[in-house]
């Protein structure tokens, strides 16, 4: 038993830190959510929305969001047409959290670590501010696609992007980043 933990420490080493890292930073994010009443939005997926919002209306000036009086979500509207709502699951923070788990668990220096996180966090919420802004005019140009575009086609995008920021991570600026790639 000891003979297959040395050998495969490097491996357990990451999987802990990564596991920790993700445990630690959502209950975090739950802790930061709880601190919000039953029906309000909070800060963050308002954030979304209203960038999200900016950003069509620079295509589209009939665009708008508006807060749900019935439950914690904004409507977002496109050509003055309801065409989706932004929740919290959609302000992309358990995919921002998926990937600082990642980085920290192959974490290189301290400084580019801490960089890398944020560059990379910025990155995922800008891509999905735009993400929700394309999927909001395509379900108006095409409403019976939605299930394909909300359910296949963008979470396919979102997780993509990520997974490229992680070989890129990986390869260039963690520990195990090979010398002359840097």
């Amino acid at each position: 038993m000891k003979k297959y933990f040395i050998l495969y420490k490097p491996f357990l080493i990451f999987l802990g830190t990564f596991f920790l890292t993700y445990i630690v930073l959502t209950f975090l994010y739950q802790r930061f959510l709880n601190g919000f009443e039953e029906n309000q939005i909070d800060s963050i997926t308002r954030m979304v929305s209203e960038n999200t919002e900016q950003v069509l209306q620079l295509f589209n000036d009939e665009s708008s969001i508006e807060e749900s009086t019935a439950s914690p979500y904004m409507k977002l509207f496109y050509n003055q047409k309801y065409v989706a709502r932004i929740v919290e699951g959609c302000n992309a923070i358990s995919v921002i959290i998926l990937f600082i788990s990642f980085v920290v668990a192959f974490s290189g220096k301290l400084l580019t670590t801490l960089l890398f996180i944020f560059g990379g966090s910025l990155f995922i919420y800008v891509l999905n501010v735009l993400r929700i802004a394309v999927l909001s005019a395509l379900i108006f140009y095409f409403p019976k696609q939605e299930p394909f575009l909300h359910g296949v086609l963008f979470p396919l995008y979102i997780y993509s992007l990520v997974f490229v920021l992680w070989l890129i991570w990986v390869r260039k600026f963690s520990r195990y980043a090979s010398k002359d790639s840097k």
